[in-house]
């Protein structure tokens, strides 16, 4: 998983920096420490939808109908409008379960001290970008869905868990999950300190 979010923010980093910056307010340093740690919560939801819901053919039909590649060459556009949206999901309609995106801006709001109702916007203006990037991998690599399906699975033991927690928890250290439901595990030792 790290592979894949190095090489987003190779690719697409600085131009996403750019725009969440301009269009949230945020300083530019602040965003580039934000980006990686939201860009993995987005691929736990994948990850928990391969999982519970049907594999490799639950995360194709994810990206058939939301990753439309098309996005990353207009990302000024795109995160704009997102910033502007007034129906704000943080949650990306379930896929980060029914408080995930809320608890993680929660949690990073105090972290990196900013507003929660901020990241809870930059949320959603992410999420098209990574699920774009996703589908290109899946259209380019020639692996198709199932080498997505891999790079969910990328620290080898069938688990995201321990990564993003480390990611969200730590700053990009690893720890191991807390057991339970995927975005519980994530999010459970955040919330309970509240």
């Amino acid at each position: 998983m790290p592979g894949f979010i190095d090489e987003f923010l190779k690719s697409y980093g600085p131009e996403v920096t750019k725009q969440m910056s301009s269009n949230f307010n945020v300083d530019q340093g602040t965003v580039q420490k934000l980006i990686p740690q939201l860009a993995p919560l987005i691929l736990a939801g994948l990850k928990k939808q391969k999982d519970t819901r049907g594999g490799d053919e639950r995360v194709d039909h994810i990206l058939n109908k939301y990753g439309d590649s098309s996005v990353l060459n207009n990302i000024k556009d795109l995160i704009s409008n997102k910033a502007q949206a007034q129906d704000v999901d943080p949650n990306l309609g379930g896929l980060l379960g029914d408080a995930g995106g809320l608890q993680a801006a929660q949690a990073l709001a105090r972290k990196m001290n900013i507003d929660s109702s901020t990241i809870m916007k930059m949320i959603p203006a992410l999420a098209p970008l990574v699920l774009g990037a996703l589908t290109k991998k899946r259209d380019t690599s020639g692996k198709g869905i199932s080498g997505v399906g891999a790079l969910l699975d990328a620290d080898g033991d069938g688990s995201i868990l321990d990564d993003v927690a480390g990611f969200l928890l730590k700053g990009g250290s690893s720890t191991q999950s807390r057991g339970g439901g995927l975005l519980g595990s994530i999010l459970g030792g955040i919330t309970r300190r509240r």
